[in-house]
């Protein structure tokens, strides 16, 4: 281990430099920070807290390119919270060393990074110090994810490509197996008998991979209405044990699923709505409830306070709720209190239609730039800074993403696409 991981103001130093990037470089901060500990050539993160991207990744991207969610699910299933594992397990269709952080914070559904390491030695307390570093990010970040902003949630809603990809990526995994199912079956290596046994065994892990996805993707996007007061329950807890105030946490009306984004925002509003009750010196009585229709939540929170001037969301709320076409109800009666009412559809945005081309990362598009060019791998190879290997692997990935069979069909895709021309990158 570096020296320097030794003096505690260097080890403050590197979690303050995590926590204060924006949250799309987490990850990539984070892989560099540890990279000074634990060199490594790749990393990959599930999150339980981002139903918009569960997966990201960063580093090689031999490794990365081919990394999928389920991979990432069965080395959860391994995942020992708090602890940094060492352990052979599959990462981009490949087996390979990894070392596996997994952390559980008190806040949100937890988070698991999977590392490639490069060659070499590991030590206990470099894995120890690691495992430590993950859990305090991870749970700056579960603590960040169940209170977005409004940016967030906006984009939330318009995120549909990530999980087009997803399905794309799912749907051609399933494909492999139907094909690898009907090479079985007309084998003539193997006997009626052998060929029906292997085939069996080839469906049936199918299905359980296929049912393993299904299940998370449930989980990661809706939270159980009931589930979700109950959390809320637990972060107002210590409040209403403490404050003079009578305050009914009603459970809700209406049996639903809330997408996740609209769950982190009821319980945003409804704690805001009750603090800011609590603020006002002549409450005395207040309750808070939701009521689910089918179509909206209605969040209501009613007190008892005379002066009814200051009842006004604050704007940070009016920010949260707008964002997901949502609208407040303010009905306030001097002299006998106010009821604030957050109405929220249920319903999200119309996913956009994914082109074919929106399948593609930013390094396939500009290896595919680089195709319509009339380039050879080699050429494009020279202008990004490629091996050739790296571009051919590219090619492939960009002629299944696109159902095509040749590199002029793929230009011709990329015709109407306003393709930055490649171009030499220095060093």
């Amino acid at each position: 281990m570096d020296a320097s991981w030794s003096d505690p103001q260097h080890v403050l130093d590197v979690v303050d430099r995590v926590l204060s990037v924006p949250r799309p470089q987490f990850l990539s901060r984070f892989s560099t920070e540890l990279g000074r500990l634990i060199p490594h050539r790749a990393a990959a993160m599930q999150t339980g807290d981002c139903p918009r991207s569960p997966l990201k990744v960063v580093g090689d991207e031999t490794i990365t390119a081919t990394v999928t969610s389920v991979e990432l699910q069965r080395l959860v299933d391994r995942s020992e919270p708090g602890k940094a594992l060492v352990i052979d397990g599959h990462l981009g269709g490949t087996e390979r060393r990894i070392v596996l952080l997994a952390s559980t914070p008190a806040i949100g559904k937890g988070a698991v990074l999977a590392v490639v390491p490069e060659a070499g030695e590991l030590h206990a307390v470099d894995l120890e110090l690691a495992a430590q570093l993950w859990h305090i990010v991870s749970t700056d970040a579960a603590q960040r994810a169940t209170d977005p902003g409004p940016d967030v949630l906006a984009s939330s809603l318009a995120a549909a490509s990530a999980r087009a990809q997803a399905i794309t990526d799912l749907g051609q995994t399933h494909a492999a197996t139907l094909a690898t199912l009907l090479a079985v079956l007309r084998s003539g290596r193997l006997s009626d008998t052998a060929a029906r046994r292997t085939a069996v065994d080839l469906a049936a892990d199918a299905l359980l991979e296929l049912k393993g996805v299904v299940d998370r993707d449930q989980v990661l996007s809706v939270e159980p209405a009931d589930a979700a007061f109950a959390v809320l329950k637990t972060q107002l807890a210590d409040l209403v044990r403490h404050t003079e105030v009578d305050v009914d946490l009603a459970d809700p009306i209406g049996d639903a699923s809330l997408p996740q984004d609209i769950a982190h925002t009821a319980r945003t509003l409804t704690r805001g709505l009750v603090l800011a009750a609590l603020d006002r010196p002549a409450t005395t009585r207040l309750r808070a409830s939701w009521r689910l229709d089918g179509t909206t939540l209605r969040i209501t929170v009613r007190d008892d306070c005379p002066e009814v001037a200051d009842a006004i969301p604050a704007r940070g709320l009016t920010d949260r709720l707008t964002a997901l076409g949502g609208h407040w109800e303010v009905d306030a009666v001097p002299g006998w209190g106010t009821t604030i009412t957050a109405v929220l559809p249920l319903g999200v945005a119309e996913p956009p239609e994914l082109r074919p081309l929106d399948r593609l990362n930013p390094r396939e598009l500009e290896v595919l730039s680089g195709i319509s060019q009339g380039l050879r791998n080699r050429q494009i190879a020279e202008q990004l800074q490629l091996s050739e290997h790296t571009v051919k692997f590219h090619v492939r990935n960009i002629l299944e993403k696109l159902s095509v069979t040749s590199r002029g069909e793929a230009a011709a895709l990329a015709r109407d696409l306003p393709l930055d021309p490649v171009t030499h990158r220095t060093a």
